[in-house]
């Protein structure tokens, strides 16, 4: 199975270096880095020489009509995503993209539609954090009664970036990055929130700009209701110079606690049973153990942990573990979260929808707030 990467900027490493170590894996060891493509020339070569890769050149149309890469992972600026994958698709070229996969449900609705139509060519989305052994745990832990029922979550996604992080000409956009850090940064935090809790079915959001000028916002809030019942709360920033990625499970048998920043391992973890449920934490930390031998790169939450899975269903003919409708759950409530931020009314499972303005764009019918003045001159 030959792969080539699409876009060769600084997620496209970590890409290159899962793509070379899924053949140290069963099952995968004919898996090939075949060629880079990125509209830079001498970047695609310097690329393609760290990461030894055969081939590189600027044109992906030439690299589908040559008929000989069997999956393209995207890595392109998100406004790009959807063309590109449709044109993999039709070249019958299995798709693994980038977060966010696109920018709106109206898009990932159409990019659904070219996957129907293409010849058995699939599409998955990097969400990385979902195959770390501890959410994997979790999720069995739940499913299997053990926990009892998930009862109250927060989800925190608190970075920073600083105002020349913006200078990239396609970030801190509605047309070119989707959104802020509730699209670009926390979807990874609330994905694995959605992959524990499930169905959502009530929104209630605010957003700003508050510090950084962006056409987008640099701080969301959300308080969501789940199916079940069960609440938790979302804040997604980048003015938190104390950065860390947080989520918190109340469950009734015991509270499971995750903190890293990019990425996790079991060490990330805390388990606090509930009064009389010391056997939860017993029963984790006896799972740990079992699953050390056996955890995909040493048990840390990077694209190889997705990879291999996903690789694995490929070879076999079979749909990835993470399908467009899985990518599809998670872009609707950053679609919700815009939508009440914006209208200032709670937003209900299923009502952004075509011919609502935040199905087409997560800017919807505008931000509510002025730009940022310039105070410069006045602080220099």
């Amino acid at each position: 199975m030959k792969v080539a990467i699409l876009g060769t900027g600084a997620i496209a490493h970590a890409h290159a270096e899962a793509v070379n170590a899924l053949a140290q894996h069963a099952g995968l060891e004919a898996v090939e880095l075949a060629a880079a493509v990125d509209i830079d020339a001498v970047r695609a070569e310097e690329f393609a020489t760290k990461h030894g890769i055969p081939r590189h050149g600027t044109d992906l149309d030439a690299l589908l009509a040559a008929g000989d890469v069997d999956v393209l992972h995207v890595c392109t600026p998100p406004s790009l995503h959807l063309e590109q994958a449709r044109a993999a698709l039709a070249a019958g070229v299995h798709v693994v993209v980038e977060k966010p996969a696109v920018l709106s449900l109206a898009e990932i609705d159409a990019l659904a539609a070219a996957e129907e139509q293409a010849d058995g060519a699939t599409v998955t989305q990097i969400v990385q954090h979902r195959f770390g052994p501890g959410a994997v745990r979790l999720r069995r832990l739940l499913a299997e009664g053990t926990l009892g029922r998930a009862l109250v979550a927060q989800c925190d996604t608190l970075w920073f970036r600083p105002p020349e992080y913006f200078d990239v000409p396609w970030r801190g956009r509605f047309d070119t990055e989707g959104g802020g850090p509730t699209m670009g940064h926390g979807i990874h935090q609330f994905d694995v929130l959605l992959s524990v809790l499930g169905e959502w079915s009530e929104v209630r959001a605010m957003a700003g700009r508050l510090a950084r000028h962006v056409d987008t916002e640099d701080v969301s809030m959300a308080m969501v209701r789940f199916a079940d019942g069960a609440m938790a709360s979302i804040t997604n920033s980048l003015l938190s110079p104390r950065q860390t990625s947080q989520l918190r499970f109340d469950t009734e048998a015991a509270t499971i606690e995750l903190s890293h920043l990019y990425g996790y391992d079991d060490s990330h973890w805390t388990v606090t049973p509930a009064p009389g449920r010391e056997d939860v934490a017993t029963h984790w930390a006896d799972d740990v153990a079992a699953s050390a031998d056996g955890a995909i790169d040493e048990g840390r939450s990077g694209h190889l942990g997705q990879l291999v899975p996903t690789y694995r269903a490929l070879v076999a003919g079979q749909a990835p573990p993470v399908g467009v409708a899985d990518v599809r759950g998670t872009l609707e409530l950053a679609a919700a979260i815009y939508k009440s931020a914006f209208t200032g009314a709670p937003v209900v499972r299923g009502e952004v929808s075509p011919g609502d303005p935040f199905y087409e764009t997560m800017a919807g019918t505008g931000a509510p707030w002025p730009p940022l003045k310039d105070t410069t001159e006045e602080t220099s």
